[in-house]
């Protein structure tokens, strides 16, 4: 095991450095001037070729490409045109937002995607089973942003008043703050240090900071901003690990040793959690780990709508602004995400199925 996963490392070196290259280029290719997006139209030639040499665009585009490997490779993603501070820093306090963001869209499309998933193949062509897949097909062809004004308008204003109002927009109420564990806890952390920096970023997971420091208003009111973005990011994965684990637990339920547990007489919940779910759930794990990447990624509509600072809605106003150094770190975060994601779902594979030998 621990030699595949040293080759799968590996192997991701020079995938790596092509992600690099290929997101160096494509930032460049951007049409646009980044002094005119950030500057202004109005500013002038003089201004314009001060504003190129102090961001070293007047040199080679070879020339600034070796500059930002060397960068990369001792952790610094270099400055923010736009914002004049370290993109590392914008990273500590935006990853956070859309890692939440994600993993509880994920596990909300997983309790429930697996659950109608697993009802449907067992109620195969009845009633039940017709109105999961139209739930599943309603899932995953509503747009994002078209469900999340809803919710918000649903939530928000319609139910205002009532015990099932939810905010939304932000993060937190107004007035409200996480306070770092670091600091709750009086530790002594230099400022500006890869310490100071890797703390920052576990507290800036305002659902894990304020459980671990016993802040239970933050807590709830964190969750509360959630919920709605959860919701409508988690729709469309849902409606895929629905669909994925009705049609893999189909096929296996008609396999031969499952017809012999009946023919035992072993009860039908007994069939299908203890014989058939297990392996059915190969091809959905690979699924899942597609959708995390793409959740991670695909967060900038629903940051977006809901109002929340997270990596999507940066990077986004990034690439109109033309903030090659944010366009290129966030995309390059994404890219990792996706495979070490995939290097998880490989390694579970021998979990999940002993027939399948990883060395």
């Amino acid at each position: 095991m621990l030699g595949y996963i040293a080759r799968r490392v590996l192997m991701s070196i020079p995938v790596l450095f092509g992600i690099l290259l290929v997101t160096f280029a494509l930032a460049r290719a951007i049409p646009g001037d980044p002094c005119k997006a950030i500057l202004g139209e109005k500013a002038t030639k003089e201004v314009c070729e001060r504003f190129t040499r102090e961001h070293g665009f007047d040199k080679p585009v070879y020339v600034q490409f070796g500059y930002y490997i060397g960068d990369v490779m001792q952790g610094n993603f270099g400055t923010s045109i736009r914002f004049s501070r370290p993109v590392t820093q914008i990273l500590v306090e935006r990853l956070p937002m859309t890692i939440e963001l994600a993993v509880g869209g994920l596990i909300v499309a997983i309790v429930v995607g697996v659950t109608l998933g697993i009802i449907s193949a067992m109620r195969h062509n009845t009633a039940i089973d017709v109105a999961t897949m139209i739930v599943a097909n309603i899932g995953i062809s509503m747009p994002v942003f078209w469900l999340g004004l809803m919710l918000a308008y649903l939530f928000a204003l319609v139910l205002k008043g009532t015990p099932f109002w939810l905010p939304p927009s932000g993060r937190l109420t107004a007035g409200l703050t996480s306070v770092p564990f670091f600091e709750v806890w009086q530790w002594q952390v230099v400022a500006g240090s890869a310490k100071a920096k890797l703390l920052e970023f576990v507290a800036n997971h305002f659902l894990f900071n304020s459980l671990i420091t016993g802040d239970w208003v933050v807590l709830k009111d964190a969750a509360r901003h959630l919920v709605l973005p959860v919701i409508a990011l988690s729709t469309i994965p849902m409606a895929i690990i629905a669909r994925m684990t009705r049609s893999s637990l189909l096929e296996v339920l008609g396999r031969d040793y499952v017809r012999t547990a009946h023919a035992k007489g072993v009860i039908e919940r007994q069939v299908v959690f203890n014989h058939a779910l297990r392996n059915a759930l190969l091809p959905v794990v690979t699924i899942l780990g597609l959708q995390m990447g793409a959740l991670l990624g695909g967060a900038v509509l629903t940051e977006t709508v809901f109002g929340l600072a997270g990596v999507g809605r940066m990077l986004f106003e990034a690439i109109t602004a033309r903030d090659y150094p944010i366009i290129q770190a966030f995309t390059v975060v994404i890219a990792v995400s996706y495979m070490v994601i995939n290097l998880i779902v490989d390694v579970s594979y021998g979990f999940l199925d002993p027939r399948i030998r990883l060395e």
